[in-house]
């Protein structure tokens, strides 16, 4: 392991602390994406510097991740008001609610059939929506495993992290599930990513680093702190990732072999959460205390 402050980490301050930035994501506009989890707000964040905010229909809905969408929009979970929303690079926005009642939208991607895949936290299952808000619930076969993140993976079908059933699974677009339990008990996954042949993952209390294989092989690799609680994790290519360590103040990096780098943040506690390439090629991480974080890389 390394340790590094690099001077190409920088932090943008984008909102006070009570708004909550918490997850990121590059728009096809060229701008960054960001949602205020405590405020009900989206945010849209210029390379230059330059911040609008757009407040949503509920303040109350604490929007948690967003993507880009098929349609040349950005999608994201509202897991308080259990809807999903959809912004246009214009700002303006909708949503569509869930049909299963109290079901805890968390994590969205979208899907090789031109689909947003979401999961639902509370309910136990996975859900699918057409670019008009048509959603269909694919109940998983297990209870409580509360699903958390979702990413389509190299073989066309969805991968996505059952945080409190210890396990990850595969839904195909049709809807057939199958799940992975992991080696190390009680790990609790929360991201998870795809770097074009392999899915790899956090686990939010064992303090690891895990990949799977599409045939459901699973490796782990151990943080040199196994209380840095990792978050969020994205794919830059093949066995490179880079990956948000709220426990710990830091962003982290894993290649193919394992070998896992770290950079301090410049704020202390900023509580990092999700993370994004951005338009630059840069990594940038959203700060649940008010700020972005830009990695250079």
């Amino acid at each position: 392991m390394q340790r590094s402050e690099v001077p190409a980490l920088t932090e943008i301050v984008v909102s006070d602390k009570e708004a909550g930035p918490y997850g990121i994501a590059a728009g096809p506009d060229g701008a960054l994406w960001i949602t205020f989890v405590h405020s009900g707000r989206i945010a849209r964040l210029t390379l230059d510097g330059e911040l609008t905010e757009y407040p949503l229909d509920s303040p109350q809905c604490r929007p948690t991740v967003i993507t880009p969408g098929p349609d040349g929009a950005l999608w994201f979970a509202r897991s308080q008001d259990h809807r999903l929303g959809r912004i246009t690079v214009d700002g303006e926005s909708e949503s569509f609610r869930v049909p299963t009642p109290d079901s805890g939208p968390f994590g969205i991607a979208p899907g090789p059939d031109g689909a947003l895949w979401f999961t639902q936290m509370n309910t136990d299952r996975i859900g699918r929506a057409t670019t008009k808000g048509e959603i269909t619930e694919f109940t998983l076969p297990v209870a409580g495993a509360f699903p958390s993140a979702i990413t389509a993976g190299p073989d066309g079908a969805l991968w996505f992290t059952l945080n409190q059933a210890n396990a990850i699974g595969r839904i195909t677009t049709d809807g057939d599930i199958a799940l992975h339990a992991l080696p190390t008990p009680g790990a609790a996954p929360v991201g998870i990513t795809s770097d074009g042949t392999a899915l790899w993952f956090v686990e939010i209390a064992a303090g690891r680093i895990g990949r799977i294989s599409v045939a459901g092989e699973i490796e782990e690799f151990p943080l040199p702190d196994r209380t840095a609680k990792p978050h969020a994790i994205v794919a830059t290519s093949a066995g490179d990732c880079w990956f948000t360590e709220w426990g710990a103040n830091r962003i982290g990096h894993i290649a193919a072999t394992g070998e896992i780098t770290e950079h301090d943040l410049p704020s202390p506690s900023s509580e990092p959460h999700g993370i994004t390439v951005g338009p630059d090629g840069a990594l940038w991480a959203a700060l649940e205390t008010g700020a972005v974080a830009r990695l250079a890389v």
